[in-house]
């Protein structure tokens, strides 16, 4: 025990070590116990927000490192002897990039947990949510470790400044270079923050027309009613005219259609309150009007406009159908016909000189014979 070894008796190594040994195996005996109690927490807890703090929490402590923990216990027994001071300096350095890494695993842990729980709890009564959170889960992972990169380089020893700067003519020069890319990156960002659509949605761009399956971060796919994918590049997409049919609260319909010009007026002036009575019998469906609109030849125009309180396609055409087979019944009990394209041509003769002379010999001829 009187040995000298690197200016520190063998007591004290062996003290050293039993630190080591005692502080790394305490400190994971510690988190398996915590990440175990947050665990029976969070199947006790109620969903929401506490029940989600609970699994962020629990999966955290879980990722902590064995070989992180043993860089602290090392540092801690190292505390305890006398050492050089580069040697100390190395230990310290290589314990805080340790921790720093450690940290960062944490911080990829959380986030990571929170998107699954996110999509658990919220993909079929929020998308919205879902398409946010996995786009900024994303953008916060890569700072995180962009971050602890640098900070690990600084505590190595590295000038950073210079290598910040490297970076950033580096940056300016890729950003030129990949403009389109980065085009459609911050195009998906905008759809996620403003969110003109979310996945699940039913859009019209231009003349494509389906349902979105996915946002990325350079394309937005969407599945079209023929059933093939139509990939839209997100920079062109948000440059074009979206119709969200999902968002739509109720639809308005406009129809009109026309009689023929025999049918008699009395009839004509009834036809607005038996149209209106007509709309209105038809469930989840609101009138608003319905008037005698033209009288263009070869008919007299009609208008009706109501409100379907209920944006299923199905559901509006079963009810536009069942209103012009009214509509075509009650025509035919008041004997009234829808008019149809008649295009009427006269043909007259073209009266010649002979002819006229003809005529006038005709008259004088008459008028002798009378005489």
């Amino acid at each position: 025990m009187n040995y000298i070894i690197l200016a520190n008796p063998v007591a004290d190594w062996l003290i050293s070590l039993a630190t080591m040994v005692a502080v790394t195996i305490g400190l994971d005996a510690l988190k398996s116990i915590i990440a175990r109690r947050l665990g029976v927490g969070a199947t006790q807890t109620e969903t929401g927000t506490p029940a989600l703090l609970h699994d962020i929490a629990a999966a955290t402590l879980r990722s902590t490192k064995l070989v992180v923990l043993g860089f602290v216990g090392l540092y801690v027994g190292a505390s305890l002897l006398t050492l050089p001071a580069k040697a100390d300096l190395f230990i310290g350095r290589f314990a805080i990039t340790a921790l720093l890494v450690q940290v960062a695993l944490w911080g990829d842990t959380g986030l990571r947990t929170w998107l699954r729980v996110t999509r658990a709890q919220r993909s079929s009564e929020d998308p919205d949510r879902v398409t946010s959170s996995a786009a900024i889960t994303f953008l916060v992972r890569v700072a995180l470790w962009a971050i602890v990169a640098l900070m690990v380089l600084d505590n190595l020893g590295v000038n950073i400044t210079t290598l910040v700067a490297s970076l950033g003519i580096g940056g300016i020069a890729i950003a030129l270079a990949v403009q389109s890319i980065l085009g459609d990156l911050f195009a998906s960002l905008s759809i996620v923050l403003d969110k003109p659509f979310v996945v699940g949605d039913f859009i019209i761009v231009d003349k494509m027309l389906g349902t979105v399956e996915k946002i990325g971060l350079k394309t937005t796919r969407v599945r079209s009613l023929g059933g093939e994918q139509i990939v839209f590049s997100n920079n062109d997409l948000l440059k074009s005219r979206i119709q969200n049919l999902r968002r739509m609260a109720s639809r308005r319909v406009v129809f009109g259609f026309g009689v023929s010009h025999r049918t008699p007026e009395p009839i004509l002036r009834a036809l607005p309150a038996l149209l209106e009575e007509i709309v209105r019998a038809q469930p989840q469906v609101r009138f608003d009007r319905a008037h005698l609109s033209g009288l263009a030849a070869p008919s007299f125009n009609y208008e009706v406009v109501y409100y379907v309180d209920n944006t299923d396609y199905t559901i509006y055409m079963d009810i536009q159908q069942e209103i012009y087979l009214r509509i075509v019944a009650l025509l035919q009990a008041q004997d009234v016909a829808l008019a149809l394209p008649v295009q009427t041509v006269q043909l007259t003769r073209e009266a010649r000189p002979h002819d006229s002379a003809q005529a006038g010999n005709d008259a004088d001829a008459s008028i002798g014979k009378a005489a």
